[in-house]
């Protein structure tokens, strides 16, 4: 580029290209360089705002600062990749903004020559490449501003006098603006902000409620609609369609849309992502209709990967007036210089360039849709739009039932395709089973979205809610492909983490209604209804003191759950734990996560259930012997009083002086015993020490309780995690280690068994193969030829479980 740069006569350009070069370098280096702690705690430093320096700063010190202040951050915000794959398009884009001050510094002549060129250029391109004929250009930096000076352009038009009436002429005869209900969020709202005009001048269109799609318009309900808005007295002012929705992608019926915009008089906009598939050999018909409206918007920036590129509506019209009064049109150079950026990225890219971007970004998504169509568990919405560039997917289950009517799972769960209407609920279903069904499904999708999005960043997943179909998954490449620089191995990635996926949500959503009942079946512990929780389910331990019907903060609960917490953590499982207020109220209660088919539902609850318990009792019982303590103490205390004033009363008040009560001491020493007191803190109790003098020795006490157990947690296999089935039989563990594993099961087994099964054994004498050289028990010469123990003579010494050695010695045939 540097050679390139030396043909350039004018030697400004030529230094503004080098210096564009030379910061975009040192900027996009610093992307994938580490910083070390040290330069880390530097730059943080440095970054503090400071006065101006009154010297001033050379150009490479400012880069620095910026670059400082871009990725001073890095550690706890993901790096951007919008500036690591700018690319050469990308910097003839930023170049266009530097070289639009340098072109404002013309003479005035020389500036309106140049702009015209650049705009009349940029225009026909534009119209050509998207086969719009015979169209102006206004490039915009807002994308719904285009939108606001078409409704303007269309009110001058359709009120004569409203240049000189003004609001008054609305007055009399208010102006309609019809909006898809699938338009996107806040653009009514900001048209009425922008004009001027009160809410009730908008009207949303509903989609179709009888058949086709729920994201297209209904034609016949507008039909109607303007017939009575006509009737009221209202003017129908400009309808804004959709070629492909801002959610999922669908492209209204443009062409009947369009006649009955004719029919009425009625301005048509279209916008959506799909108007970029007009630079492709084939288009499809709906979207092909979208030529003939009055004006479109076009976003060339995220479709072609380029940074800081306006947005550019298209429209037609015949009065330049008009035109520049609604503002589409302008005098002033600096507005014109708008299209400078889009004008240099286009002839860089190259009408070949622009159609492969588009293309690859279309193929992405046909290879994501007709690889989902493959995967189990998995609905796609637009499936019969093979040409839509949005693929939105969702995770449903079906259960075994399902084959009469809607399931419980997919009634919620499923996503309304153009032959499916909404998620009807089964007949045998309430509401509110299925409202929670698809809650958590929701849940579910939500937490598959965050994975994949996390596993494949270079696919640019969005995680949205729709109103009818629930939380989705949308894949749209032409608003991030060329700016994540994504692949079709990106997109085989996506499939197989789906793919991967999928065992664990269904086997989450099984076991949630597992752990329900064993949750709401076991004492002390209380099901938590939380469907938006992407788990298993939630559960809160209910201890002794908590009180049911209060929201109140309970600290005593928060204690318990917080170490509950910590002993689940420990165990090193497969699940996740987490603690969290339960919906709606401030008491703890524990999330647990995801969960795969060999859980143990049942050791979950009993562990969960028993250590809560354990946890609960420690507490009280150190609660409780710090009361003991304390009036153990004071009831010491009053003791060791009393024993003294005994101890004055026996010996007289002269032995208790000095000198005098060592000599009556040595004369008639007094025999008295030994009084002292112990305090057992398993009893609670103050006791004597004359035992312990008398006898030698201290006694045991108490023994304290038992600690509670569980009865269903199993013993587990060497290296077998925490709340998992046996894998006794399963092909996952090797034929030597499970043959291993279970002989040692059966000798722990044999080992606990009773002193009755070996009495038995004594009698009967042990199985033995055929053809074994070892007579029975009760033959003559086994009897003979067993050796004298002494246990023999007493069983009751032998150890419960211990085998009879006496049947394992080999027989002497010569004896």
């Amino acid at each position: 580029m540097d050679a390139s740069l030396e043909k350039i006569a004018d030697p400004t350009l030529a230094e503004m290209g080098r210096n564009l070069k030379e910061a975009m370098k040192m900027l996009e280096e610093s992307q994938n360089r580490r910083v070390e702690d040290e330069n880390g705690k530097k730059l943080m430093s440095e970054d503090i705002p400071g006065p101006l320096q009154g010297s001033g700063q050379d150009m490479v010190s400012i880069l620095q600062l910026v670059q400082n202040l871009m990725h001073g951050d890095e550690d706890e915000e993901p790096q951007s990749t919008r500036i690591q794959n700018i690319g050469e398009q990308g910097h003839m884009a930023l170049l266009g903004h530097s070289l639009g001050a340098f072109i404002s510094t013309l003479d005035k002549e020389k500036l309106r020559k140049l702009t015209t060129r650049i705009l009349s250029d940029t225009t026909l391109w534009l119209c050509r490449i998207f086969r719009y004929e015979n169209g102006c250009a206004y490039f915009h930096e807002e994308e719904r501003e285009g939108l606001a000076k078409i409704c303007r352009l269309a009110i001058h038009s359709r009120y004569e006098d409203f240049v000189v009436d003004g609001f008054n002429v609305l007055y009399n005869k208010k102006p309609v603006v019809y909006l898809s209900a699938a338009a996107r969020p806040g653009l009514g709202q900001y048209l009425c902000n922008q004009l001027g005009l009160p809410f009730p001048c908008l009207c949303r269109v509903p989609c179709n409620t009888m058949f086709g799609s729920q994201h297209q318009m209904d034609v016949a309900f507008l039909e109607k609609m303007i017939k009575d808005d006509i009737e009221r007295g209202r003017l129908p002012l400009l309808l804004v369609a959709n070629a492909g929705t801002a959610a999922v992608g669908h492209t209204d019926k443009i062409g009947r849309l369009k006649e009955l915009c004719e029919q009425y008089g009625i301005w048509l906009h279209v916008e959506g992502v799909n108007l970029a598939t007009l630079a492709l050999g084939y288009v499809s018909s709906s979207v092909l209709a979208t030529t003939k409206c009055d004006s479109m918007t076009l976003t060339p920036g995220p479709w072609l990967g380029l940074p800081a590129v306006p947005a550019v509506t298209l429209y037609k019209h015949d009065d330049p007036a008009l035109t520049l009064v609604a503002g589409l049109t302008s005098n002033k150079p600096a507005d014109k210089l708008r299209a400078l950026p889009l004008w240099l990225s286009l002839q860089y890219l190259g009408l070949d360039g622009i159609v492969e971007r588009i293309k690859h970004a279309c193929q992405l998504s046909q290879r994501l849709q007709e690889s989902l169509k493959k995967v189990n568990h998995i609905k796609i919405l637009v499936e019969d739009e093979l040409s839509s560039p949005v693929v939105v997917f969702r995770f449903f289950q079906e259960l075994p039932d399902s084959a009469s009517h809607v399931s419980e799972s997919e009634s919620s769960c499923v996503l309304a395709s153009d032959s499916v209407l909404k998620a009807v609920p089964a007949p045998n279903m309430a509401p509110s089973a299925v409202n929670r069904e698809r809650h958590s499904c929701d849940a579910l999708n939500r937490w598959l979205g965050e994975q994949l999005k996390q596993l494949v960043p270079a696919s640019g997943l969005t995680v949205m809610d729709l109103e009818v179909e629930g939380t989705c998954i949308r894949f749209s490449p032409l608003m991030t492909a060329a700016v994540l620089g994504t692949r079709g191995e990106d997109v085989d990635q996506l499939v197989a983490c789906i793919e991967s996926k999928l065992p664990v949500l269904t086997c989450t959503l099984q076991l949630r209604e597992e752990f329900r009942q064993e949750v709401e079946g076991m004492a002390g512990l209380l099901y938590v209804d939380d469907p938006n929780w992407p788990g298993i389910g939630v559960v809160r331990y209910e201890h002794a003191n908590d009180d049911k019907n209060s929201l109140k903060s309970d600290p005593e609960g928060e204690n318990i759950h917080a170490a509950l917490l910590k002993k689940l953590n420990e165990l090193e499982s497969d699940l996740t734990f987490k603690m969290g207020p339960e919906y709606k109220s401030m008491k703890s209660c524990i999330y647990i996560g995801m969960a795969s088919d060999d859980t143990d539902v049942s050791e979950l609850v009993e562990t969960i259930a028993v250590t809560a318990r354990e946890i609960e009792e420690n507490s009280r019982l150190l609660e409780n012997m710090t009361e003991v303590v304390r009036k153990g103490i004071q009831e010491a205390q009053v003791q060791l009083q009393k024993a003294n004033e005994e101890r004055l009363l026996e010996e007289g008040v002269l032995r208790q002086i000095p000198v005098v009560g060592s000599v009556l001491n040595w004369f008639s020493p007094v025999q008295a015993s030994q009084k002292g007191r112990t305090f057992n803190l398993t009893a609670g109790s103050l006791e004597s020490t004359e035992h312990t003098y008398v006898y030698k020795a201290q006694g045991t006490g108490v023994t304290p309780p038992p600690t509670p157990s569980g009865t269903r947690i199993k013993q587990r296999l060497p290296g077998q995690k925490p709340f998992k089935r046996s894998l006794r039989g399963s092909d996952a563990v090797s034929e030597t280690s499970s043959v291993s594993h279970i002989e040692d099961l059966e000798r722990m087994e044999h080992l606990s068994t009773g002193p009755e099964q070996n009495t038995q054994e004594m009698a009967h004498g042990p199985e033995q193969p055929p053809g074994d050289s070892v007579p029975p028990a009760s033959h003559p010469e086994a009897l003979q030829n067993r050796a004298h123990h002494p246990e023999d003579d007493h069983p009751q010494m032998r150890k419960p479980g211990s085998r009879d050695l006496r049947f394992t010695q080999p027989v002497n045939s010569h004896l």
